[in-house]
């Protein structure tokens, strides 16, 4: 996706050197934070930070990073900004809020950081039924942290039912060799959460289409595929591709969601019904992100209403579309009629993309969002700039409209050092 950047946003200064769930609200209380400001010298505002190309690079903090962390310090070494963590990546978030912690010498909590499948945690619909969990290490510490409480794995499914996985010849002849049945014990599967790209796409993909051709439980061939009723599907992180070390993109979940849907589409005639897409774009992520900065204000000890969000990312297509389409939903939201934030009566979201009306979140106090582009991550300016723009493929999800001037940040800055100065002059907040 082209980026357009107004060539005065890319004038800077270069002389420079290189919210918890709700249950936790009641429990953490860390005395590190500042809770001395007057309210005349507190911020208004909040900050999102993607994590992988903005803050760091791999397992190593970026420079910049760590320049601008100090910004946000006040003279104690505490928070002095609201700030949260929101990445695509799929892990646990305690593991994730230690090495950030340990990067920049701050205290982060694990509710501060919002991985894709952390908003899944408002779907509370579905945190007791029966929930087959898609994804690698650590997929069901995951689902049961975000509230799920009843979970099996694909393994589980294969092991329940040992014929379905032709596909691995290992099992073909593995059955051919022995007595193996069905157990009819095994409860239905009632919904399924895919929070990111499994191993041996293959099994997944032949046990994932068996479960929904037979609503749950595949003990039986239906009759008619075009009218089983499907199941329930949440999917988080619809990234396509992602960079690592390999010289070009590598294939992320949004990959393994495609082969999904169309494998769908081919054997039933109709499209893949999305009961909930989360992670970035999709703004119950960044609603979630408005919840989680709120309540980190409040532990800080800021009494202001947030009134902005600014969001710092490296990736057009997905961290500044999202802040895009949350400002939008921002602006149309004020024209509604107020439900704490959670629905919109004028001009509804699309089905996929709702944010529940019972979601148990901090008010809405936020009236816009901008985004701020770093060239430290996915996004290379020079090379963007110099890009075809007929060479520009679309690889967002079906259910996201592919809107290019979405992917246009508030404003271009080579690095999150930078952002966070032009925040701080955008907002008049000195420098302490």
């Amino acid at each position: 996706m082209r980026v357009y950047i107004r060539q005065e946003d890319i004038d800077y200064n270069s002389d420079s050197s290189d919210q918890s769930s709700n249950s936790s609200d009641d429990v953490w209380e860390d005395s590190s934070y500042s809770d001395d400001n007057a309210q005349n010298d507190q911020p208004s505002f909040g900050i999102l930070f993607d994590v992988d190309g903005v803050l760091a690079r791999g397992s190593n903090p970026l420079d910049p990073a760590v320049q601008a962390v100090q910004l946000l310090k006040d003279s104690s070494g505490n928070l002095r900004v609201p700030v949260a963590f929101v990445t695509n990546a799929c892990n646990r978030s305690q593991d994730k809020a230690k090495q950030i912690s340990q990067w920049f010498n701050i205290p982060v909590h694990p509710d501060m950081v919002i991985h894709a499948p952390t908003p899944a945690r408002l779907l509370t619909e579905y945190h007791n039924k029966h929930v087959l969990v898609i994804g690698q290490e650590y997929r069901k510490d995951i689902a049961e942290d975000i509230g799920f409480t009843n979970t099996c794995t694909i393994e589980d499914i294969q092991k329940a039912y040992p014929y379905l996985d032709m596909v691995d010849h290992d099992n073909r002849l593995k059955v051919a060799s022995g007595t193996y049945t069905d157990d009819h014990s095994f409860p239905r599967v009632e919904a399924i959460l895919m929070i990111g790209e499994p191993k041996l796409w293959e099994s997944n993909l032949q046990l994932l289409i068996d479960l929904l051709l037979t609503e749950g439980k595949p003990t039986y061939a239906p009759r008619n595929v075009q009218r089983v009723r499907q199941l329930p599907i949440i999917a988080c992180n619809m990234d396509l591709v992602f960079m690592h070390k390999a010289c070009m993109p590598r294939f992320g979940h949004g990959s393994f969601l495609l082969c999904l849907e169309a494998l769908y589409k081919k054997i039933t005639g109709r499209d893949l019904d999305y009961t909930a897409l989360i992670g970035k774009p999709c703004e119950i992520t960044y609603r979630y992100a408005e919840h989680t900065v709120a309540a980190v204000a409040k532990r800080i000890g800021i009494t202001r209403p947030i009134k902005k969000l600014y969001f710092i990312g490296d990736n057009p297509s997905v961290d500044i579309v999202g802040a895009n389409l949350y400002h939008r939903f921002l602006r149309r939201q004020s024209t509604a009629e107020p439900d704490n934030g959670n629905q919109l009566s004028t001009s509804p979201l699309p089905r996929s993309r709702s944010i529940p009306c019972d979601a148990k979140l901090y008010e809405q106090t936020v009236e816009a969002m901008e985004s701020l582009l770093v060239g430290t991550g996915v996004y290379k300016h020079e090379e963007e700039t110099n890009a075809n723009e007929d060479d520009d493929v679309y690889h967002g999800h079906r259910d996201i409209e592919n809107e290019p001037e979405l992917a246009k940040p508030s404003k271009f800055v080579p690095d999150v050092f930078h952002g966070i100065q032009h925040i701080f002059e955008r907002e008049n907040y000195g420098v302490k």
